[in-house]
């Protein structure tokens, strides 16, 4: 028996101590094991919800307290929140970063907690974004360019991007895949689809299910950079009657699912007011041209941007023609929007069915949030550019989709007057918001608050 244990004792020895080897010769992340991921995840999610069963049993609900709290529950537990996606990286910051852009759903302890995500996201190493390239292209660095950037020009939860020379002296921006990411999303979004359904147990009212649908869909597309390079020719095309519109050039023989080659685009983000001011670009064109192109893709082409945040959409004097242009970036992942449809079935409900609502339509005030944050940030809502250009656009696919219904010549013609009435009666309300927020306007509603 003894002789037995020894031998079993040995064999164990033996099993643990190249277990070690092995461990120690592949430099094995324990971030990157699942048991560990999901370990991490879980103790989160149960001390944030112990946190909510228990703070408030002696709490009037209601008053100035409870309120107070409630406000303090929500801080940490953000907090809470943010430190485990920044541990898990990966799909945890990217669906972190989808909450704090949540502005018209979540409170604003978690919104502002989790924005930090935007510019926390991992980097990975110059061996690793090597490897990436090696495996995929089958090359290494030197024979594709003369020289590439160790330091990225930006790192997303997703991938980094790098500038590079190629060999015939164009410059490019290389975004490749975090090498981990592809492997670690499905297992990801199986932990976050246990999790909330264990969330949605204990608090029936929670109903963020639709965040795991939607990564369950969008992730794959995501992660396809081929797809990206597909979409951003489309929305060239589509949008090529905008001059001041420029998306970068997709280079096809540089680009696999998780490598993007494209045209290099410098410029500064566009709700910089500093950086338009440096450059001569005047606020209120961007702010008006910026309308232009989101109230087309949404009430017009139906093909919508899904990620409109100011770290996509860049503002620059062109190096040729030294006009303004807006740089459109990232279209890993568009939506087809069938606005009349979703805004008759929903819209007069929309304060009770947030929640409810197909994501295309939060897509909707996403973008409409971010248009209203930069017309706030440039300091030009006094034209309500935005809101005009969405006016003129809905009016446009309005009478195109009346058109489409009859066969009746009279009735076509009737059509076409009517929209070209109305978009005239925008234009001269435009008009006068420009007149009432210029100078001349300022000036003669001081003299007549004088007279009176």
């Amino acid at each position: 028996m003894a002789g037995r244990l020894l031998k079993l004792s040995s064999l164990a020895t033996a099993v643990f101590a190249s277990s070690g080897l092995y461990i120690y010769n592949t430099q094995l992340d324990f971030n990157d094991l699942s048991l560990i991921r999901f370990g991490r995840a879980a103790a989160v999610t149960a001390v944030i919800s112990y946190d909510y069963l228990t703070a408030f049993r002696h709490m009037e609900h209601g008053s100035d307290e409870y309120w107070a709290l409630k406000s303090k529950v929500h801080r940490r537990s953000a907090e809470r929140l943010r430190d485990l996606c920044c541990a898990n990286r990966g799909t945890f910051i990217k669906v972190g970063q989808h909450l704090g852009a949540l502005d018209y759903l979540l409170p604003e302890e978690y919104t502002t907690t989790l924005k930090v995500l935007h510019s926390q996201a991992p980097q990975s190493s110059k061996e690793e974004i090597q490897q990436v390239i090696r495996e995929d292209l089958g090359k290494e660095l030197s024979e594709l360019f003369v020289c590439f950037d160790e330091k990225p020009q930006g790192a997303a939860s997703l991938a980094q991007v790098h500038k590079a020379v190629l060999h015939d002296g164009r410059t490019v921006a290389v975004k490749v895949q975090h090498p981990k990411v592809q492997r670690q999303s499905s297992k990801d979004i199986l932990v976050m689809e246990v999790l909330l359904r264990a969330v949605h147990w204990l608090f029936p009212d929670f109903a963020f299910m639709w965040l795991v649908e939607e990564a369950k869909k969008n992730m794959p597309l995501e992660l396809d950079f081929l797809n990206e390079g597909h979409n951003s020719e489309i929305v060239s095309n589509m949008l090529a009657h905008f001059p001041f519109l420029k998306v970068p050039v997709i280079h096809w023989d540089l680009s696999t699912k998780r490598i993007l080659t494209m045209e290099f685009a410098e410029g500064g983000q566009v709700n910089d007011r500093e950086y338009m001011k440096a450059h001569g670009i005047d606020v209120n064109e961007i702010s008006e041209n910026l309308g232009k192109m989101y109230s087309e893709m949404v009430f017009l082409q139906g093909f919508v941007h899904c990620d409109p945040h100011p770290g996509n959409v860049l503002v620059r004097k062109c190096p040729k023609t030294k006009k303004t242009e807006i740089v459109l970036l990232d279209h890993g992942l568009y939506q087809d929007v069938e606005i009349r449809t979703n805004a008759a079935l929903y819209l007069p409900q929309i304060s009770h069915l947030l929640n409810r609502l197909p994501r295309q339509m939060l897509l909707l005030l996403k973008t409409n949030d971010l248009l209203r944050g930069i017309e706030t940030t440039l300091h030009t809502r006094a034209s309500s550019s935005s809101f005009i250009n969405m006016s003129r656009c809905c009016i446009r696919a309005l009478a195109r989709h009346k058109r489409s219904k009859t066969q009746s010549r009279r009735k076509r013609l009737q059509i076409t007057l009517t929209e070209s009435f109305n978009l005239w009666r925008l234009s001269a309300y435009q008009l006068f918001l420009w007149l009432k927020s210029s100078l001349l306007g300022r000036s003669l509603c001081t003299l007549h608050g004088l007279l009176h």
